[in-house]
């Protein structure tokens, strides 16, 4: 079996993402749909999965799939931003879905993990936190939206790849999931020449929409 690039989508799909951003993230998850449909080192490689945090608690609404197969799902948003329970789920479902490297065999590549979420954690974000840390990622990505976002939360996460949009329109959140299509390509290519992924220079610059975030 060819080594996997496991690719994990927590997407916060609170009260305040209702209307037109969520319709945006939607509309975003399927172009990036049919982009990575369209490039072979992906179909050979990625697999995507979205964890939603929000109305409904926390919910891996699409389990780890192959590009191929992928299907955007419809998001239904609600609630407050449960963040640290994201986290806590993506390191349950890591360690269920990566096939890990043994003796005998190479296992799937480091996940890449990129979080979007437009306010800040109404839960307590150690306990996921310290969960997250633990396990052995590729590139982790936070994407904060609009004005209601704390950056330095963020950072707790991602370190220094946190990058914001300035608002939650849907120029610039479409802008944001090409750049997440075009990174995933770029890694799939990476990695189906033998190398990992680990630092975000390694990933396409991102648009003039998105900007990194200041220390």
């Amino acid at each position: 079996m060819a080594r996997r690039l496991p690719v994990y989508l927590l997407l916060d799909t609170s009260g305040s993402m209702s209307g037109d951003p969520i319709q945006a993230v939607e509309n975003g998850l399927k172009t990036m749909q049919t982009a990575l449909r369209r490039d072979p080192h992906a179909l050979e490689t990625a697999c995507i999965s979205v964890i939603e945090f929000g109305n409904n608690g926390v919910t891996q609404s699409v389990p780890l799939t192959e590009v191929g197969s992928f299907q955007a799902p419809p998001l239904r948003p609600g609630g407050g931003t449960p963040m640290g329970e994201a986290l806590k789920k993506v390191s349950e479902c890591a360690d269920r879905e990566v096939v890990k490297t043994t003796p005998d065999s190479k296992g799937d590549w480091k996940p890449l993990v990129f979080l979007m979420t437009d306010g800040m954690p109404t839960d307590s974000l150690e306990p996921g936190l310290q969960e997250f840390k633990k396990r052995k990622w590729g590139i982790v990505v936070a994407c904060g939206a609009g004005s209601s976002v704390d950056t330095a939360t963020l950072q707790k996460i991602a370190g220094e790849n946190v990058v914001t949009l300035d608002v939650t329109d849907s120029n610039a959140i479409a802008a944001f999931f090409k750049w997440v299509s075009s990174s995933v390509s770029a890694g799939s290519a990476k990695v189906d020449g033998g190398k990992e992924l680990g630092q975000l220079g390694e990933l396409p610059p991102p648009p003039p929409q998105i900007k990194l975030a200041k220390n």
